[in-house]
């Protein structure tokens, strides 16, 4: 072989191997998204638009995943489930009377529950962001039941807005004590 065929022949063998990388590259791209979509759902969206596109937010969805990892997430201890539910009932009895203070009383009591299964208690954001890898699909609520606590606060929440909130910090209540049933039974 002439210098000449070598160069062409080294030529395509490079443009193969590179076309092969970007295969590659592209197949583990599509497989990362799909499971952070899988696995996020709607909280993959949301982070898209607050992050300003997918490459960004998924990076931030992969921190999440890998931070959760570390930390020693559990069920809440039977006992104390019993005493959150117990707690629940009574905020939820207080609504009727003051609707404010049971919403402010029911961010807390879920604050509690997040902290006795193992979530750290940092700021609202990075409490949602921990929660959001194992219960994306109510991200969307509790932080729309924040935002209402916040109106709260400013005096700027209607009584139906306060009932909105408390249903929402409900439901992420019930997913974290891990019980949903046994508040339906008492409910009904």
């Amino acid at each position: 072989m002439d210098t000449q065929t070598t160069l062409i022949v080294v030529a395509a063998l490079a443009v193969l191997a590179l076309a092969a990388l970007v295969f590659v590259l592209v197949n583990v791209r599509k497989k990362r998204t799909v499971h952070l979509k899988e696995r996020f759902g709607p909280e993959y969206d949301h982070t898209v638009t607050a992050q300003g596109g997918s490459r960004k937010a998924e990076a931030r969805l992969e921190e999440r995943e890998k931070r959760v990892e570390k930390l020693n997430i559990k069920p809440v201890p039977p006992e104390l489930r019993d005493r959150f539910l117990n707690s629940w009932r009574n905020v939820q009895a207080h609504f009727v009377d003051e609707p404010g203070a049971a919403v402010v009383e029911a961010d807390g009591l879920v604050r509690k529950v997040m902290e006795s299964r193992g979530y750290p208690l940092g700021s609202f954001e990075q409490r949602a962001d921990d929660v959001s890898v194992d219960h994306p699909h109510l991200m969307a609520n509790y932080r729309a039941a924040h935002e209402i606590a916040l109106k709260k606060d400013r005096g700027e929440a209607s009584t139906e807005d306060l009932r909105q909130a408390f249903v929402h910090y409900r439901a992420l209540f019930e997913e974290l004590l891990e019980v949903p049933e046994l508040l339906e039974v008492k409910r009904g």
